[in-house]
């Protein structure tokens, strides 16, 4: 079995539907579950029918402009166009409503921009029927059980599974390849809900999980996971091949093809994900193994780099650090106070370095570590992330430093995984990418 999931821009063109096509009507023994996006810019539309009647209406005009217009490129028969866009029409009705009786909860705000999921679904489970495959619309609220944290839903995996054992496992023995809405889920009282950032690559790897797929498919405008940016390094290569942490530190730290809670239903139940271009199917991808010690063995270079700006490094000096039994833990309980995430940390014998990205509470959390020491704060950094087999050989370290060295780059923060998975360091911001560029032609090339 393998669950193959499309995202939006993949689900707006004539030629990304094409694609969809194939991958659901591929013959032999492996069964298909497609999920789905919203088609491209519609959960944007979406969340600005809550600003005023006027924005709202240009919204749903827009929305059903644009899946009218693929609605006509895609479907040659009068009949189909006529029964998409009537349940286009239907849906949009029932956003009308809900937006106009709108609390402005974050609740209503979920229901409102599900539909842009549950549109694309429907348009893409008749065109792939159209196709000659038989295909059913899936709503993923009969499959997804959710907490209720609204925006940023977490999955509850026994009812999850055991509603996507019910409902998808009839459909693909009975021939039939399930359309599934990415993103959504329902919380215990039924109310729809949506998984943050990357919710239908999350959406995929949950029902990986929960129907132990063979693999997971995400389907992008990219032909993989990238050595770099290629905005950056325009000679920037595919990698073959990552394991999940080395996928999860780069997405971390800044790439965007992967968010990295997506993958850790993936990774929990040891199901490969390929990354692969919907606009260039032949291409072989990247393949992200559940194993990193066992993919080490066949790595013998450093892989790829990411970096993330808008970095704030807070310092904290005392004396106590010298003998502060508890003092690491009391300094990490006030950032879990503050809600206040870390990324990099180093230490010496007298103080500690750490970075954040938010810096929404900074002020109270810098006025409780001052009680524990000297506290200065520096801003505008970055952090670049290294991720490769060969990160912990001798003399990688020693390159790469002197690389960045000779070419002017001061390193503020040096963090290294005990692992091998990765190094990341911390330079000033305007730095970052000349950095990268530095170090993608010392290990990867021009």
């Amino acid at each position: 079995m393998i669950v193959a999931k499309f995202g939006g821009t993949s689900v707006s063109t004539k030629e990304g539907i094409q694609t969809i096509r194939m991958v659901a009507g591929r013959r032999g023994d492996d069964a298909t579950v497609v999920v789905v996006s919203a088609l491209a810019g519609v959960t944007d539309l979406l969340f600005s029918a809550f600003s005023t009647p006027h924005d709202a209406e240009l919204a749903f005009t827009k929305i059903r402009e644009r899946h009218e217009t693929l609605v006509r490129e895609v479907f040659k028969d009068e009949p189909t166009r006529v029964r998409v866009m009537a349940y286009v029409d239907e849906k949009l009705k029932a956003v009308r409503g809900t937006v106009a009786g709108s609390d402005g909860s974050e609740a209503t705000k979920d229901t409102v921009i599900s539909y842009g999921e549950i549109m694309s679904s429907y348009f893409v489970s008749e065109a792939v029927s159209a196709s000659g495959s038989r295909a059913q619309q899936v709503i993923a609220t009969e499959l997804i059980v959710t907490d209720d944290r609204f925006g940023d839903a977490e999955f509850i995996p026994g009812p999850t599974k055991e509603n996507a054992q019910k409902v998808l496992v009839p459909l693909l023995e009975a021939g039939m390849t399930p359309v599934v809405t990415g993103f959504i889920g329902r919380a215990p009282d039924g109310r729809t809900t949506t998984l943050g950032r990357g919710g239908s690559d999350y959406t995929a790897s949950i029902l990986g999980l929960s129907l132990g797929a063979n693999s997971i498919e995400i389907w992008k405008e990219v032909d993989g996971i990238m050595t770099t940016d290629p905005r950056i390094v325009p000679t920037a290569r595919v990698v073959p091949e990552l394991a999940f942490e080395e996928a999860c530190e780069l997405a971390y730290f800044g790439a965007k093809v992967l968010h990295p809670k997506t993958i850790l239903p993936a990774m929990e139940a040891d199901i490969p994900v390929k990354v692969l271009n919907t606009f260039n199917p032949s291409a072989p991808g990247t393949t992200i193994v559940s194993n990193f010690f066992e993919r080490k063995m066949k790595s013998h270079t450093v892989e790829a780099f990411s970096f993330k700006k808008h970095i704030t490094i807070i310092h904290v000096r005392s004396p106590e650090f010298f003998d502060g039994n508890g003092l690491m833990a009391r300094i990490f309980a006030l950032f879990e106070k503050y809600r206040t995430s870390v990324d990099v940390i180093a230490t010496s014998v007298v103080s500690i370095s750490l970075t954040i990205d938010d810096e929404t509470n900074l002020e109270p959390l810098l006025s409780e570590l001052s009680a524990f020491g000297q506290v200065s704060v520096e801003r505008e950094k970055a952090i670049v992330c290294v991720v490769g087999g060969s990160i912990n050989a001798a003399g990688v370290a020693g390159e790469m430093f002197t690389a960045l060295g000779k070419s002017g780059i001061a390193v503020a923060m040096i963090s290294q995984a005990a692992s091998g998975v990765s190094t990341t360091f911390v330079v000033d911001e305007h730095d970052a990418e000349k950095a990268i560029r530095v170090l993608h032609e010392t290990y990867i090339g021009k």
